[in-house]
């Protein structure tokens, strides 16, 4: 697997942005065998938490083994603390990820564009922007994962003010986040018969406090028609042990 720091000028925020990228390599790795040359391969966006950066998952994973199983590549860029949102008081992170993102990453690079071939997943924060991603465009992905998501932004009660002030300065008035674009609960019910629709795999350790937001969630979903698979794995907190677990989990899962 090659490995690439892309650091490209983003039109949207306005600055220089950096993204990492994983694309397999025509050769044989240690240990692995990449996958062909001839194959556009599969690509899965890969998204960071609150309090980390793009590089995060090649820091505290094994991403790229598991990645080299399956012939796919991963995009794995960096949005700060702005929840994959256009911010009220800031930059258009929405736009960003939702648009100019992957049309870079295909101009750039030589990858799939079937939405059959196309994954989002993520963690905490990630978590939720690779559910709003897949709910808010279900055509484009065949499955997307959240591994101890907010996939309940409205509901802010665990947070400090620190936090509160930052959602504040993200989402303007949290309190009328309920059933708007930002808000994935509105989202499942709006998108409910979208003709293709993802996969969804919505994972969370029981010791997490994130845990009530995917008891909210999952079955919402179901409701409304996605398919879901939930887990929730006994002594786990919010921590990398278990997002190494899931990540692993989630490739084999949706690829297979």
């Amino acid at each position: 697997m090659a490995f690439l720091t892309v650091q490209f000028f983003s039109q949207t925020l306005n600055v220089a942005s950096t993204v990492n990228v994983i694309l397999p390599e025509p050769a044989y790795g240690i240990g692995v065998e990449a996958a062909r040359e001839a194959e556009a391969p599969q690509v899965l966006y890969l998204l960071h938490g609150y309090s980390d950066d793009h590089s995060i998952w090649m820091r505290r994973t094994s991403v790229e083994r598991y990645a080299a199983k399956h012939n796919l590549a991963v995009i794995m860029p960096a949005v700060n603390h702005s929840f994959y949102a256009n911010e009220v008081h800031g930059e258009r992170y929405w736009d960003y990820v939702s648009e100019e993102l992957p049309m870079a990453m295909h101009r750039f690079f030589r990858l799939s564009q079937k939405p059959e071939d196309t994954y989002v997943a993520g963690l905490s924060m990630g978590g939720y922007g690779a559910m709003k991603l897949a709910l808010t465009f279900p055509e484009r992905f065949r499955a997307a994962g959240s591994f101890s998501g907010v996939v309940d932004i409205a509901n802010m009660s665990h947070r400090n003010e620190k936090s509160l002030a930052d959602m504040r300065r993200i989402f303007g008035d949290i309190e009328k986040l309920s059933g708007t674009g930002n808000d994935l609960l509105y989202l499942l019910k709006k998108n409910a018969r979208a003709k293709a629709k993802p996969k969804l795999w919505v994972s969370c350790g029981t010791e997490d406090r994130l845990l009530p937001h995917q008891r909210a969630f999952c079955p919402l979903a179901r409701e409304t028609g996605w398919e879901v698979t939930q887990t929730e794995t006994p002594g786990f907190g919010h921590e990398w042990a278990y997002w190494d677990q899931q990540i692993a989990a989630f490739i084999e899962w949706a690829v297979r």
